[in-house]
């Protein structure tokens, strides 16, 4: 796994963090994001599901929206009082290595962008989920992934994280490849099921303007039925506007997922 080091970290690097965004802006773009179709693509109807890591609660909100039932745990409080300023979620500040949820009560279990950073590695948060899930219950999980330019990369990240460990760093996060997300969670009794690469653009929004990195993290349009008048929308705007469209597309195709995708989510069941 690779170690990625941030001059600080901690309950006000995260509270800072949270409140960069409102929580209607995530909300929004958790509406519209390709991560939402993985997510709800792999979820049970029945049972209660918890989002361990959930942060300012947009995808408690989506997914309660749309008729699950969820609810949210998170080791900040700030992010979840902005929350419940927006909707009453049920919602309660837990660390996830001990959560306050009785043996084998949930049918699924979700947790984006959150084991990755216990300095100890993610074994104690994914023993935890197992025991909160029931038989068969379902785990989606991501992590950052060791995608194509990070494996190229990789050399030039391990000296880049020991400089600004070497100036006072504090460890932030692990970088997973495949198989040693499938590694981890074989060691606690998790069969996966699925595994996707998300958010291609991540890694170009640096060098590209905010505007276009937008559109480019956006899904690609989906192809009208003939007749619908599909055709004729995807065509409008101009030769720029369907540069960007093809580049969109390109971006969300498996090669590219593979190679630039910034995270890795992983459906499993418990076994």
């Amino acid at each position: 796994m690779l170690r990625e080091y941030r001059p600080s970290t901690g309950q006000a690097f995260w509270s800072e963090h949270w409140g960069e965004h409102p929580v209607e802006e995530l909300l929004a773009i958790a509406r519209r994001s390709p991560l939402t179709t993985l997510i709800t693509r792999a979820l049970p109807r029945a049972g209660i599901i918890l989002e361990a890591g959930c942060g300012t609660g947009q995808y408690v909100l989506l997914l309660r929206e749309l008729g699950w039932r969820v609810t949210g745990a998170d080791w900040v409080i700030e992010p979840l009082v902005a929350c419940r300023r927006l909707a009453p979620a049920p919602l309660a500040a837990m660390k996830l290595e001990e959560l306050a949820v009785r043996d084998a009560a949930l049918s699924a279990y979700i947790s984006l962008g959150a084991v990755e950073h216990d300095e100890h590695g993610p074994d104690a948060i994914l023993a935890e989920a197992r025991r909160v899930l029931a038989p068969g219950g379902i785990l989606v999980l991501s992590v950052p992934y060791v995608n194509g330019v990070r494996r190229v990369a990789a050399p030039w990240l391990r000296r880049r994280s020991r400089a600004v460990e070497s100036r006072g760093g504090k460890f932030y996060q692990f970088l997973f490849t495949r198989g040693e997300l499938r590694a981890a969670l074989a060691r606690h009794g998790f069969g996966p099921m699925s595994s996707a690469p998300y958010d291609p653009a991540r890694l170009l929004r640096k060098a590209l303007p905010a505007g276009l990195a937008r559109r480019l993290s956006s899904p690609p349009a989906r192809s009208g039925n003939p007749g619908d008048g599909g055709s004729a929308r995807r065509s409008a705007g101009g030769p720029r506007a369907q540069a960007v469209s093809l580049a969109r597309r390109l971006l969300y195709t498996e090669p590219a997922l593979r190679l630039l995708g910034h995270m890795l989510l992983v459906v499993a069941r418990k076994t």
